[in-house]
């Protein structure tokens, strides 16, 4: 019987949604575009700020896990539903192709949902987080000024690397002003670094909670591969 308590309790859980605040394991996270660096020279030029490296995080913050969530969301009768009902047989001590096939028995005793349809909502959500994915650089890119949109105003941190520049052309014919406008720049600066900073802990945690539901989703995925498809 302890075989149908499994699944009673996988059915239960299936119906319930985790609160868990803990975030999932998480995989390395992709290296960032660079940041392209002016060339001056003359008199008052001063060195620009150097490129910031990507963090390395561990956990991604919990905005970028909210969004991971809220993109995975279904109706309870997709494929996440399936995988939220193989992992809580899995707590009950389940493993291989006995508990995928008891995933799937119940789970489509519960939904009346196929093999095909599935593996095609598997791949649906597959695309949703390429497709998320693909907008979040894009943003990224036109935040840190490697592209321009049209009708779109310049990032607040693109503004700040015009102001640099704009900065360090004023000092080459300003030199007399030298003094007052170095400590300008130092403050844009500043502030420039800690944008970039920003933005690219930003996007390394995205990757990070995107590499996590990806990974995730593929295994899943290939699990019911190779054990219903037979």
């Amino acid at each position: 019987m302890a075989l149908f308590d499994n699944i009673a309790k996988a059915a239960k859980d299936f119906f319930i949604e985790e609160t868990s605040p803990e975030g999932p394991s998480v995989a390395a996270p992709r290296p960032l575009p660079g940041q392209p660096a002016p060339v001056a020279s003359g008199p008052g030029y001063a060195a620009p700020a150097a490129p910031l490296a990507a963090p390395l995080l561990t956990q991604p913050e919990q905005r970028h896990l909210d969004h991971i969530r809220q993109l995975l969301a279904g109706d309870g009768k997709d494929f996440m539903a399936f995988t939220k009902m193989v992992s809580s047989l899995q707590a009950s001590g389940l493993s291989g192709p006995i508990l995928y096939q008891t995933a799937f028995n119940a789970f489509a005793a519960v939904t009346s949902l196929d093999l095909p349809a599935l593996l095609k909502s598997a791949e649906q959500f597959e695309l949703k987080l390429t497709s998320d994915r693909n907008s979040i650089l894009e943003r990224h890119r036109e935040k840190v000024g490697e592209i321009r949109i049209p009708n779109v105003p310049p990032s607040p941190l693109v503004q700040l690397q015009q102001q640099e520049q704009q900065l360090q052309t004023g000092l080459a014919d300003l030199a007399r002003q030298l003094e007052e406008a170095q400590q300008r720049l130092q403050a844009v600066r500043q502030e420039l670094q800690q944008q970039q900073q920003k933005a690219t802990a930003a996007l390394a945690s995205y990757e990070l909670a995107h590499a996590t539901a990806s990974a995730e989703l593929k295994a899943h995925q290939q699990a019911v591969q190779a054990f219903l498809l037979k």
